[in-house]
C-alpha cells in the first residue's frame, strides 16, 4: 500500500516535476505475469524513476549499499527502497549470489515484475560493462521473458565530483521482451548463461547508444584503467 503512496502522493509527483521522464516502448512492458526488466544503470536515480513511470509495481533487487548510504540523497533512496518493499542484496560471496537467486525467483514465483541490473552496480564514466550471469539464470529457470530497459541522460543527474544533483529531462526506454525458452532447462550451462546475458546487453545497448566496454564494472572501479575493446551501437 505504501509503495502506491509513494509513487502516487509523495515521491513519484517530485521525480516527474524535477526530471521530466519520457518513456518510449512503455507497450512493451507486460501488463500481467511474470517478467524481468533489466536495464543499465547510471544513477541513484535509476531505481527511483522507473518505478514512477511504470503501472505496475516492480520491485528491484538493490544493493545492500543502497540502504546504508550517506548524505540526503542517500536517506531518500534507501527509505523509498525500504517502504516499498524492495530487495537488499549482499553481493559478497557465492552464498550471496545463491540469496539473491532466491529472492529473485521468489518475486517471479508470485507473477510480479522483477528489475535487475545486470551490470552489478553503476557505471563509474557513463559507459555500459559487460553483464553478469544473474540475470540469464532467473529469466532460464523463472521461464519469464526479459524486457531490456535504457535510462538515458541519469548519468548527468550527478557525475562522479558533482556533490548536489542536477534537475534534467531524461528520457526511458523499453525494448521488446526477450524470450529465452529455447533454452529452458540449460540455466546451469556456462556458455549458453553467457550468451543469454550478452544478448540481453546488447538488446540495452541498443536502446541506450552507450559505449560498451567487455569488462565487469566492479573491476574497473577496483583497479587501474585498461584500455578495453568498446563498440557502440546507434541510439
Amino acid at each position: 500500500m505504501f509503495y502506491y503512496v509513494l509513487k502516487y502522493v509523495l515521491l513519484g509527483p517530485l521525480l516527474r516535476l524535477l526530471f521530466r521522464p519520457r518513456t518510449d516502448g512503455l507497450e512493451h512492458v507486460p501488463a500481467e505475469g511474470a517478467a524481468i526488466v533489466a536495464g543499465n544503470h547510471l544513477s541513484f536515480a535509476d531505481p527511483l524513476l522507473m518505478p514512477a513511470v511504470l503501472k505496475r509495481r516492480i520491485t528491484f533487487l538493490a544493493k545492500a549499499e543502497y540502504f546504508t548510504a550517506p548524505g540526503l540523497t542517500g536517506r531518500l533512496t534507501a527509505s523509498f527502497l525500504r517502504s516499498a518493499g524492495q530487495i537488499p542484496v549482499d553481493r559478497s560471496g557465492r552464498a550471496a549470489g545463491q540469496a539473491a537467486l532466491r529472492e529473485g525467483l521468489g518475486v517471479l514465483t508470485k507473477g510480479e515484475l522483477l528489475a535487475i541490473y545486470p551490470e552489478g552496480t553503476r557505471s563509474p564514466d557513463g559507459r555500459l560493462y559487460k553483464g553478469k550471469v544473474g540475470v540469464a539464470m532467473m529469466a532460464l529457470a523463472a521461464q519469464v521473458p526479459v524486457i531490456p530497459c535504457a535510462m538515458v541522460g541519469t548519468f548527468e543527474i550527478r557525475p562522479p565530483g558533482r556533490v548536489l544533483p542536477r534537475t534534467r529531462p531524461v528520457v526511458i526506454r523499453f525494448g521488446e521482451p526477450l524470450d529465452f525458452s529455447r533454452f529452458t532447462g540449460m540455466e546451469h550451462h556456462r556458455t549458453v548463461l553467457r550468451a543469454v546475458t550478452d544478448e540481453i546487453m546488447y538488446a540495452i545497448l541498443g536502446l541506450s547508444g552507450q559505449e560498451y566496454v567487455d569488462r565487469y564494472a566492479a573491476d574497473v572501479k577496483a583497479g587501474p584503467p585498461a584500455t578495453p575493446s568498446t563498440a557502440t551501437c546507434p541510439n
